[in-house]
């Protein structure tokens, strides 16, 4: 398994959840469903230093190549529809010289690739883009399969350098240097999912508005923690459920039924995931992350404690959807143990956490940090 914190999927750490002895199961009497997505971990760990060097240079050519920087932020600034994630234009020239040397950038590029959705998705395009042209019967594109995924991998770390900077809460001493990139980053991942030609482009505009949409109101919803409404928490998860499911459908070049099943189940995995994120957060920060169901629970219940456990069953409702998906699948689909795996490394991912909240019993240090 692949993810920000390796000891995740320790063996120690598999074996102290249910779907972790059944990871740990299938690993040990090789399953169709292991091998796959072992083969597909492998094959993402060789890559990814391919992938970051192909990023950054590409990344660097467009930085290099804009004669008006200042006009490029505005126009980003224009599209998201905020100011607060743009450079002073007497920054501009400062922030674009520094990242201009090559270090300097690839450590900056390092550092947004840091994320779990990143290095837990990575395998997961690969295998879905070759389930989708062995279904579709395709003609084989190395370089087509190249771009759409790493597309839609720039697409997903662009929502890295945009949160760290509203959120205030990483990284802040690299925050105008990530001003500078993200409309670079925008630029590329179109560049490259326009590969796949304008269904797929169009299927991505629709996609990143939306997930513009969950981000605005997740940075909006921290001005009025205590009056978080169900359906707002629900807008508030297109952060998750658009970009991934977008990503899904695209695997599938956006065609019919194989995309839309794709995207059914990696836009609800994510949203599984989104929750274990939210418990995992409130660990590492000491507070109810905000705003996260944990939180609205906790409010509704006046009991933090119930908050999480009503969290983990929201949890199991959106991986109970992503399941779903796999009985929409083709018959003879031919990766469909991989998706079942992956959904078990989901489902553990969450249990972990929360299981790590119980040892951690941080309770009382929650409930004092609650917003009033």
């Amino acid at each position: 398994m692949s993810s920000k914190d390796n000891s995740i999927f320790s063996k120690e750490a598999l074996l102290s959840t249910k779907p972790g002895k059944e990871i740990v199961k299938q690993a040990l009497f090789k399953s169709k469903g292991y091998k796959q997505f072992d083969k597909y971990k492998k094959e993402a760990e060789e890559e990814f230093p391919n992938f970051v060097k192909r990023f950054t240079n590409d990344l660097l050519k467009e930085i290099k190549s804009d004669s008006s920087p200042f006009e490029t932020q505005q126009k980003f600034s224009e599209e998201i529809g905020s100011s607060d994630i743009i450079l002073e234009k007497s920054q501009v020239d400062s922030v674009k010289s520094r990242l201009e040397n090559y270090e300097t950038l690839q450590d900056r590029v390092s550092r947004i690739l840091n994320s779990n959705f990143v290095k837990m998705t990575f395998p997961v395009f690969s295998a879905l883009y070759d389930a989708s042209s062995e279904y579709f019967k395709d003609k084989q594109d190395t370089q087509l399969r190249t771009d759409i995924i790493d597309g839609h991998i720039i697409a997903i770390d662009l929502s890295e350098p945009m949160d760290r900077i509203m959120d205030k809460d990483e990284d802040l001493e690299y925050l105008d240097d990530y001003k500078l990139m993200n409309p670079y980053l925008l630029k590329l991942a179109r560049n490259k999912i326009a590969k796949g030609g304008a269904a797929v482009l169009e299927e991505f505009e629709r996609g990143f508005k939306d997930a513009r949409i969950g981000q605005y109101l997740d940075f909006k919803l921290k001005t009025k923690p205590t009056k978080i409404s169900e359906e707002e928490m629900i807008q508030c998860y297109k952060k998750y459920r658009a970009v991934m499911g977008t990503a899904g459908r695209n695997m599938a070049l956006a065609r019919f039924p194989l995309g839309e099943v794709f995207h059914l189940g990696m836009a609800k995995a994510a949203e599984s995931v989104g929750c274990g994120n939210e418990i995992e957060d409130s660990i590492k920060n000491k507070f109810v992350k905000i705003p996260s169901w944990p939180l609205y629970y906790g409010l509704l219940m006046r009991d933090v404690k119930k908050g999480f456990d009503m969290t983990m069953k929201k949890s199991d409702i959106y991986l109970s959807e992503a399941r779903m998906a796999l009985e929409l699948l083709p018959e003879d689909f031919s990766h469909r143990s991989f998706l079942e795996f992956l959904f078990l490394t989901v489902e553990h991912y969450n249990i972990f956490w929360f299981n790590q909240l119980q040892k951690e019993n941080l309770w009382q240090t929650f409930s004092a940090n609650l917003p009033q």
